[in-house]
């Protein structure tokens, strides 16, 4: 703010790609095989069928999978393509999805892939080796392909295809995230014909040709994306006859449509909104260990690969004794008990407690601890000593005034904000907390100092990991990377290089927490918190659905399709069970919030792996 996701994450801030169609050519359009006509009415309503509807409060950036990486559209990728592998919902290890079989050279250069033989595009041709080598090869070679998840082939040597069945991926060097490439495969009699990648945003010809359980019928930007069952997936075609992710700015009414049976699900609640709709008739809140972190994100200054530096950001926070006194001055447990009420974990590492072996946490010695007087200490030796009014000034007499980037359908933000307010003004710091509907544009410009932040982690940590690396750098100041914020440090970076070879398990582990570590240490990202998944659905839409993980786990934005596509309507529920990739759950209810309804909360926005991730999700 990502999933990325993610899914931005908190939505995500990266990606710029417009979702009207300015700038794009007629002949730049694929025209798309109308495999399946379009009878949905615009209030989500199948005539004669069931429909199933989300409700959501992140603006779609891109329906291209080579452009997209906020977690509403990376979530729906998934469930438009699939991917060379899936994570199982069970426990997230990875199984089949186009792919049935992998392995690796003895000197883990080459991989070999065997894609399944019964995968069909949703216009009848067949999803072969050669869509998936396609898909690679166009990333690796056109930068603006690249966009999204450009880190997973950016150390591809060569990726082809010998038969329709054989996909083969040289490497420059071993790669530990050959079983996790989150990247959709695409087909490639489509999107050959697409001209310029960097403004296609594949939202003009419906419905969108893919091979995943669902196929794109129908968008509308910041209304509705429709979405029907693929009758010829693999694996099995959805049971409701139409899904629908509807957009609702405001969390209260989308809540509100909940209650009245508008909506069969809506994620990302408010304690107040979670604690009122379990008494709800009808509707079950579902309350679980989240795959997300939130954050305080500093302004680095802003820079590109060609070593230009742009945007306003308040040099001062170039000083790392300013991060740390910022830090010490943050205090996340009250943030977990009056904000979220006790619905999330108090942050530290990058990388939630729900994926075991790479979280982290700091040991006595380097744990940050919430210490105002310390943090006054740190300023005053630093140099930023109170004037007569009692402001902090630096040497150069220029005020510690700083800006926040907030999303102004987060309550969460705007909360946050103000305890911000009154921690830092009792150090003589200013901080204006600017709330805006998009904070995209400030941000990829490097026009602000600090920012609420957040991603979804993928079960593999490697895309959250590489949106800090130099390399995710924008080329230019008028280019857009694939960076976070702007952050590139060489000690981070060794680190990022040696977990994506290092194939051993425990060892990967251990440079991952290392890395976390780095990021603890220089301030540049303060993670706050791990939000539980709060979300609730109606019982006499959905008679069961399956969460991910198994045990305790999310409803959205999940690392799979397996909560849409194994939901049942209630109607057919009855003696059913939901398949999701060999396990099958009920919801996992509960929560702990207080009984209090507040006016005027929203959906809490999330983003992918921001993309991820998100990307991720």
């Amino acid at each position: 703010m990502v999933t990325k996701a993610p899914p931005r994450p908190a939505p995500t801030h990266r990606a710029l790609r417009l979702l009207a169609a300015a700038g794009v050519t007629a002949a730049s359009l694929v025209a798309a095989p109308q495999a399946q006509a379009v009878d949905a009415k615009a209030d989500g309503k199948a005539d004669g069928g069931t429909t199933l509807t989300v409700a959501v409060s992140q603006s779609i950036d891109s329906l291209s999978p080579f452009l997209a990486q906020k977690l509403v559209s990376t979530s729906i990728h998934r469930l438009a393509y699939e991917y060379l592998t899936n994570y199982d919902a069970k426990d997230a290890h990875p199984i089949p999805g186009l792919a049935t079989a992998w392995k690796s050279s003895p000197d883990k250069l080459t991989w070999t892939y065997t894609i399944r033989k019964d995968s069909l595009w949703s216009d009848g041709q067949p999803a072969t080796a050669e869509d998936a080598a396609w898909t690679f090869t166009k990333m690796m070679t056109d930068p603006n392909a690249a966009t999204a998840n450009g880190s997973f082939t950016a150390n591809f040597k060569k990726v082809t295809a010998p038969d329709p069945q054989t996909l083969v991926i040289e490497l420059k060097k071993p790669q530990a995230t050959m079983t996790a490439l989150d990247v959709p495969i695409v087909p490639k009699h489509v999107w050959e014909k697409v001209g310029d990648f960097s403004k296609f945003n594949n939202d003009q010809q419906f419905p969108i040709v893919g091979n995943g359980p669902f196929v794109i019928t129908d968008f509308k930007v910041d209304q509705y994306i429709k979405l029907k069952p693929n009758k010829t997936f693999w694996r099995g075609a959805p049971k409701f006859d139409q899904l629908v992710f509807k957009y609702y700015k405001d969390g209260d009414a989308a809540v509100a449509a909940l209650q009245k049976g508008e909506v069969s699900f809506v994620p990302n609640l408010t304690p107040a909104q979670a604690a009122a709709l379990k008494t709800q008739k009808n509707i079950k809140v579902n309350d679980a260990p989240g795959r997300r972190f939130f954050a305080l994100a500093t302004n680095p200054g802003a820079r590109a690969k060609d070593g230009k530096t742009f945007g306003n950001g308040h040099k001062a926070l170039l000083d790392p004794e300013v991060r740390k006194a910022l830090f010490l001055a943050v205090d996340r447990a009250t943030l977990v008990d009056k904000v979220y009420q006790g619905h999330a974990v108090e942050g530290a590492g990058y990388i939630p407690p729900r994926f075991g072996s790479y979280f982290w946490q700091p040991d006595g010695t380097q744990k940050r601890t919430y210490d105002p007087a310390l943090a006054g200490q740190v300023l005053d030796a630093a140099g930023y000593r109170k004037n007569a009014e009692g402001k902090r000034v630096g040497k150069d007499g220029r005020p510690l005034d700083f800006r926040i980037l907030c999303h102004a359908t987060d309550p969460n933000d705007k909360a946050i904000g103000k305890y911000l307010q009154e921690w830092w003004g009792k150090l003589g710091i200013g901080l204006k907390v600017e709330c805006l509907d998009s904070v995209s544009d400030p941000w990829v410009k490097g026009d602000y100092d600090l920012a609420f932040d957040g991603w979804s982690v993928n079960p593999d940590p490697d895309y959250v990991l590489s949106i800090h690396t130099c390399g995710t750098l924008p080329t230019t100041p008028k280019d857009t990377g694939a960076t976070d914020n702007f952050i590139c440090d060489p000690r981070f970076d060794a680190l990022y290089a040696q977990q994506a070879v290092e194939y051993d398990a425990g060892k990967r582990a251990a440079l991952v927490k290392q890395m976390q570590s780095r990021l603890y240490d220089t301030g540049y990202m303060n993670v706050i918190a791990y939000p539980n998944a709060l979300e609730a659905y109606r019982t006499d839409q959905i008679g069961s659905i399956t969460t991910m993980p198994e045990a305790a786990g999310n409803l959205y934005g999940q690392d799979g399709y397996w909560s849409w596509w194994s939901a049942v309507p209630a109607a057919q529920a009855s003696g059913s069970e939901s398949d999701g990739g060999g396990s099958s759950t009920g919801l996992v209810v509960g929560i702990g919030a207080a009984v209090v309804v507040v006016a005027g909360a929203g959906i809490f926005l999330m983003m992918r792996r921001r993309s991820t991730a998100d990307d991720r999700e």
